[in-house]
């Protein structure tokens, strides 16, 4: 279930818990099995809220405290609470103990942020529009709108630069603006790193930057829109505990 995981805590005792997901661990079957998140591939509803129900549970959280986005390749990021309705948005914010906020993806970036002195965390989804139009630096200055001050991130597996292949005038149009996302295929046509974007654009608001290593084509444990079509998705989900354990 748990591609990789990590508790943070913080100086004044907040608890912060990460999480990237795999493709073990659910219900669905076919391209989209098994621990498919997402109600937006054709997927059964009833397996999805079922996989949603099992991530809660070893999360050991109450499936109502899982906040979902519905995301549309934006630079959309709001504050949310426990209260909030699955949102239109490429990123929330909170600081509300117990949420977990979710980012769904399959080759784009899940992007975990939070300040664990302050106490506020976000979850962003990250593509290639996204990242180019700016998301990375809109999540960063809604977090600090919230008070954060010492922001860390951890950037999850996405589609690599040497399996994101693009048309050559793609490439330009997104390289002219982000030259760190230059990038060549294993068979040496253009691509674009979209995760390399992003961990630029985080260094470049000051974001001490954890990057997580795997490309979701390469790795069959993870889902990937490119290789699957259209394929699960999996999610990056940040975890603001209650109090310290």
């Amino acid at each position: 279930m748990f591609f990789w995981s990590e508790r943070v805590t913080g100086p004044r005792g907040a608890v912060i818990d990460c999480y990237f997901t795999d493709r073990e661990g659910g219900v669905s079957g076919g391209d989209v099995g098994s621990l498919n998140l997402s109600g937006a591939v054709g997927d059964d509803p009833g397996n999805v809220e079922v996989n949603r129900g099992r991530l809660a549970s070893a999360m050991g959280i109450e499936r109502s405290r899982l906040l979902l986005m519905s995301s549309r390749h934006s630079t959309t990021v709001v504050p949310v609470t426990d209260r909030s309705p699955e949102v239109i948005a490429d990123g929330m914010v909170t600081a509300t103990p117990g949420s977990a906020l979710v980012a769904l993806a399959a080759d784009c970036v899940p992007i975990l942020l939070y300040d664990a002195t302050v106490g506020v965390v976000a979850a962003v989804h990250a593509g290639r529009v996204g990242m180019a139009d700016g998301i990375v630096a809109e999540a960063v200055q809604v977090l600090r709108r919230e008070g954060a001050q010492q922001i860390h991130a951890i950037v999850g597996p996405a589609i690599c630069g040497r399996c994101y292949e693009v048309p050559a005038d793609l490439q330009e149009s997104v390289a002219s603006r982000w030259p760190v996302t230059r990038s060549v295929t294993w068979s040496g046509t253009a691509a674009i790193d979209v995760p390399a974007g992003v961990v630029w654009q985080l260094a470049q608001e000051d974001v001490a930057v954890r990057w997580l290593p795997g490309c979701t084509r390469e790795d069959p444990t993870l889902f990937s829109h490119r290789r699957d079509r259209p394929g699960g998705r999996g999610a990056g989900v940040i975890v603001m505990r209650e109090a310290a354990a």
